[in-house]
């Protein structure tokens, strides 16, 4: 068990170099340090003094070795556009999007199971067939239309909840949060169903579909058989067998949410970390780019990783067999 726990936490270190080159490989091939941050007018004994001290004439690997120890110290360079700390810039947006993605990942969980196993119950039943239908919604139209629908029907014609911004915020030590505010749970609202509605709906019809398979195994008539009720048979039994393939298409995209909270928080203008991105890019500010990609490959190695260690927790088949590769 420790061996393959081991062997997780290795190959998740060799993904996250990988990531840390590509960012690096952004980071110094794309647009000029130098250039971006002294200016045109900058006299040439100030760029050497500048490159002297970014390290630009040193080899390659030790420049992507001085890289990667930077950002395990959380040193992302300055940013070209406000010439502040990367770091500061990320620190500062990062609440707003992990509550936002918090939020939308608890609601594309709970809601898409809950939903997944009433319509694998009751799958004849015409509530269960109103609800596949309209599930269609969350995985054919765009997020960004979502949004704007969502924004015109309860932000402009019913007026029940603001249509940008984040609201009035509570500071906590370094974390800034929304949750202790009426106007922070009302503004984070609709941004959390039009990012988590896709994730919704996939799960919801993959829970679905696991539960109906689960539900024509033998194991489930020889329950049934024994008289155990409805409850037991479904809860106990059947959903425990859905939960490993789940569990797969879940993680990955629950770290999805991450990275494409983008278009989410550009639509409502919302003050995290993919708006600070989509900036960067407009500004072409590469150091904040490259922070935020390895910000999102962390996030999805991480959750890989945890995805991995609930298969050994969850069905103990899986650990025999790599135990059993091993061995042999």
């Amino acid at each position: 068990m420790l061996f393959i726990i081991l062997r997780r936490l290795l190959q998740a270190i060799v993904v996250l170099l990988l990531v840390a080159l590509v960012a690096f490989t952004i980071f110094r091939y794309i647009g000029d340090p130098v250039e971006s941050l002294l200016g045109q007018e900058a006299t040439e004994a100030d760029r050497r003094a500048l490159i002297d001290r970014l390290g630009l004439d040193d080899p390659i690997p030790v420049q992507y070795l001085r890289f990667v120890t930077n950002a395990l110290q959380g040193d992302f360079g300055v940013s070209y556009r406000t010439a502040e700390q990367v770091s500061g810039l990320i620190a500062e947006r990062l609440p707003a999007t992990l509550e936002l993605a918090l939020v939308s990942a608890l609601f594309a969980l709970v809601v898409g199971t809950l939903l997944g196993i009433y319509t694998a119950i009751y799958r004849d039943g015409f509530v269960a067939h109103t609800i596949m239908s309209s599930s269609l919604i969350g995985v054919s139209l765009p997020t960004f239309l979502i949004g704007v629908l969502l924004i015109w029907v309860f932000a402009v014609e019913l007026g029940w909840l603001p249509s940008f911004g984040r609201g009035e915020t509570v500071q906590i030590g370094f974390w800034s949060t929304g949750f202790l505010t009426a106007s922070g749970l009302k503004s984070l609202i609709l941004p959390a169903i039009t990012l988590g509605l896709y994730q919704m709906t996939l799960i919801m019809r993959l829970v679905r579909a696991e539960m109906l398979e689960v539900l024509r195994q033998d194991f489930i008539r020889f329950a049934r058989a024994r008289g155990l009720p409805d409850r037991v048979v479904y809860f106990g039994h059947a959903l425990k067998n859905t939960l490993v393939p789940v569990i797969t298409v879940a993680g990955l995209q629950l770290g999805a949410i991450v990275a494409f909270a983008i278009i989410t928080e550009t639509v409502f203008q919302w003050p995290g970390v993919g708006l600070l991105f989509v900036n960067a890019v407009f500004f072409v500010d590469i150091p904040v780019m490259s922070a935020y990609l390895l910000l999102v490959g962390t996030v999805f190695v991480v959750i890989n990783l945890i995805v991995d260690l609930l298969y050994l927790a969850i069905d103990p088949r899986i650990r025999d067999g790599q135990l059993r590769r091993k061995a042999t």
